[in-house]
């Protein structure tokens, strides 16, 4: 009789099994579309057997039936890691393809119009201008051709800062983002904690959930997450700790007064005090054999820059800093290569229409305003001898790009009486006074009078060399656009060079990010049939359980007519 009512309960140890197994099963269905979702496996294994009679001889056991060992919740920690490390990389050369698109949009779409072709029309006035200088028509197409011009060349930069503003305005979203991440995580650690103390069941629900997460935040930052053994996530963002346990250590970001761009740092490892900032992201440090190219963030951080860059960024730096620094940003890049074009176009054009010369000794001067001008011999003067002159034909003659900041020149009397005009060169301290996109204007007084554009010698004879000079400056194979540029080129390729330039940057960015998103396709699948729900797998598994109980529920039945029959023979 022991045996037969033991035998009962092996059968109800079937039913409720197989019965919490559907229960799983039907979990598992309904949540096939949610996303996070990791399924459910059940594991069974033997409840304990009873051991009998004598152990030393021929020992006997008896199943007490089975029971549900643990609900696995299926995970592949390298299937993550993969994962996330591939997504965060994919984000990265997303976001920076993005924006070496913008500058090409800007570049060739300025105003509904390509930007070429403002430059071919001032090349265009020039030849016009060469054939008759004296001409009206033509020197009021060079004023024509030359305004729109710095129009257009204004609107490309303006808009290229525009995004700069853009990108910044991303950069706050997704640093406050990670923010609320790690508050999010740091939160489900705690509960994950707190359910599973007293070891009885998995939070398989805010396991999912956190997971989410932490796929979510190796989009936007670089990570690496690790598991303690009860169960907590610790996060280090960027080389430097970010979760741990319940704790979150929340970026903060510094604002620069002139540009209002936005720089995240560690609060925790920074001196606000005295100007001492730890900053989050070395977006420079962004390479591909160091796996460092990660993170949206990043991305954007180095895509925007740190700064309104211009010609002089690049000046008077070597191949190796341009490339480890501004070549690097698509951004300061694009902003900084427009200059330069812009300012070698400019002041090549204003050097034939106001040439200068060196000084060629010391002396000293005495300025308009009486102050003292000091002329060494590097100091250069208009080359009053040899330059042409407007039809007032007063000098200096009058330069058809000014800077708001200065005039070109500062008329100077020599002790022996001599004028001499005194070239104010550019100030890399202050903009104002370089001939830059931002400090770029066209002279007016040829505004007021067109007439005043030199065309004419100081004989009154017109100024064929000069015309003709104008003209062939386009054609000249001197200029270069960079640093690492050592193929000079004319003003015509000069363009063509840097959207080629710009466009092999893009499609290096846009291959890169394309095969990444391949790849973490791939391993998303193969994570998906590691965690995701199959609607088929689960109907079979519940077939499956559904048979098993109806077996556990005959073999009860069995044992039931059994004792039944045992019990009505002993009467």
């Amino acid at each position: 009789m022991a045996n037969g009512f033991g035998s009962l309960y092996v059968g109800a140890s079937g039913l409720q099994s197989q019965q919490n197994a559907l229960n799983v099963v039907a979990n598992n269905l309904s949540n096939v579309n949610t996303k996070g979702y990791v399924r459910q496996q059940v594991f069974f294994t033997d409840t304990d057997y009873t051991t009998f009679a004598n152990a030393d001889i021929s020992a006997q056991q008896l199943g007490l039936g089975v029971q549900i060992g643990d609900v696995i919740h299926a995970r592949d920690q390298f299937l993550d890691k993969a994962y996330r490390s591939e997504a965060g990389r994919q984000a990265f050369y997303a976001a920076s393809y993005d924006a070496t698109s913008e500058i090409e949009t800007q570049l060739q779409e300025s105003y509904g119009e390509a930007f070429n072709e403002s430059v071919m029309a001032l090349y265009q006035a020039f030849s016009e201008f060469a054939k008759n200088p004296s001409d009206a028509v033509n020197q009021n197409l060079v004023m024509q051709k030359a305004s729109l011009f710095v129009t257009r060349v204004d609107g490309v930069y303006e808009g290229m800062k525009t995004y700069q503003t853009t990108l910044n305005q991303k950069i706050t979203d997704d640093v406050n983002r990670i923010n609320e991440l790690g508050r999010k995580i740091a939160d489900l650690n705690l509960r994950i904690q707190r359910v599973e103390a007293p070891g009885v069941e998995t939070a398989m629900d805010y396991r999912d959930e956190r997971d989410l997460y932490v796929d979510e935040l190796s989009k936007l930052a670089s990570i690496e997450c690790r598991e303690t053994p009860d169960g907590v996530y610790k996060i280090d963002l960027e080389g430097t700790e970010f979760i741990s346990y319940n704790k979150v250590y929340e970026m903060e970001m510094r604002r620069d007064a002139y540009t209002g761009f936005l720089t995240p740092y560690w609060p925790q490892l920074s001196e606000p005090s005295k100007e001492k900032y730890f900053n989050v992201f070395d977006e420079f440090n962004a390479t591909a054999e160091n796996r460092t190219d990660s993170g949206e963030v990043k991305a954007l951080i180095l895509a925007r820059g740190n700064k309104y860059a211009n010609y002089l960024d690049l000046e008077k730096i070597d191949d190796y800093v341009y490339s480890d620094t501004i070549a690097n940003s698509a951004m300061l890049n694009g902003e900084a290569e427009l200059d330069r074009f812009t300012h070698t176009i400019v002041t090549a054009i204003n050097d034939l229409f106001c040439p200068n010369v060196a000084f060629g000794s010391v002396a000293q001067a005495t300025a308009q305003d009486g102050s003292t001008v000091y002329l060494s011999e590097n100091t250069l003067v208009l080359d009053s001898k040899n330059c042409a002159v407007g039809s007032d034909g007063q000098l200096p003659p009058q330069e058809l790009f000014s800077r708001i900041g200065c005039e070109r020149y500062t008329k100077a009397t020599l002790e022996d009486g001599t004028t001499v005009y005194v070239y104010n060169e550019e100030d890399p301290l202050d903009t104002s006074k370089c001939y830059t996109i931002n400090s770029l204007k066209i002279n007016p007084a040829l505004q007021e009078d067109e007439s005043l554009i030199p065309h004419k010698t100081q004989n009154g004879s017109i100024a064929m060399d000069l015309a003709a000079s104008l003209e062939s400056i386009w054609d000249q194979a001197t200029y270069t656009l960079n640093p690492s540029d050592n193929t000079p080129c004319t003003f015509t390729e000069f363009y063509t060079k840097m959207i080629g330039e710009l466009g092999t940057r893009g499609s290096i960015y846009n291959s890169t990010a394309e095969g990444l998103t391949a790849t973490v396709s791939t391993i998303d699948n193969n994570r998906t049939m590691v965690v995701g729900v199959s609607a088929d797998e689960e109907l079979t598994n519940m077939i499956k359980y559904q048979a098993a109980y109806n077996a556990a529920s005959r073999y009860i039945n069995v044992i039931s007519s059994m004792i039944e029959t045992l019990v009505n023979t002993m009467q």
